[in-house]
């Protein structure tokens, strides 16, 4: 009987891992907006190197936030794995960075918009495609069980086709 309610247990956790994960993910948002425009507006940085600045400081808050919040249950032990965790995180989070500031700079220089408005609407479109992909990455390579396998079926069955 537990099989019968493994699907709809898997999705609530998926809901709720995306939720948090969306949680993390808008402060990770404000914090870059918030030091992207701060940046370009009291230094004379060019909006890919400010946006650059602002992605790697929310890279930084987003990993605490994932690691204490949306990832704690996956909490790794020993010093080797949480290295491995953190490398894993950095190097996702370093091709969500390109992928973010790849769009604001064919924006910026490819399609030549210019301008406050413009830099903020590339840069939120950046940021939208990196999280799709930094969502896969993470859960899939980075957060992973202690066993590095999927979440196990919490009635501890594989689904059967006499479940359904």
């Amino acid at each position: 009987m537990g099989g019968r309610h493994a699907l709809p247990s898997r999705v609530g956790k998926l809901y709720g891992e995306i939720a948090k994960f969306g949680l993390v993910g808008a402060s990770g948002f404000v914090v870059n907006l918030a030091v992207f425009n701060l940046l370009r507006s009291v230094s004379d940085l060019q909006p890919v190197r400010a946006s650059v600045v602002a992605t790697a400081v929310a890279i930084m808050t987003n990993y605490l936030g994932l690691r204490y919040f949306t990832y704690r249950d996956r909490d790794q032990e020993d010093r080797h794995s949480r290295r491995r965790e953190l490398t894993l995180f950095l190097f996702f989070s370093a091709v969500g960075l390109v992928i973010e500031n790849g769009v604001l700079y064919a924006a910026t220089y490819g399609l030549g918009w210019e301008g406050a408005i413009a830099n903020n609407v590339s840069k939120f479109f950046g940021i939208g495609i990196a999280t799709l992909f930094r969502f896969w990455s993470y859960r899939t390579w980075v957060f992973r069980t202690a066993e590095g396998r999927p979440e196990p079926v919490p009635s501890g069955q594989p689904f059967a086709a006499a479940d359904a």
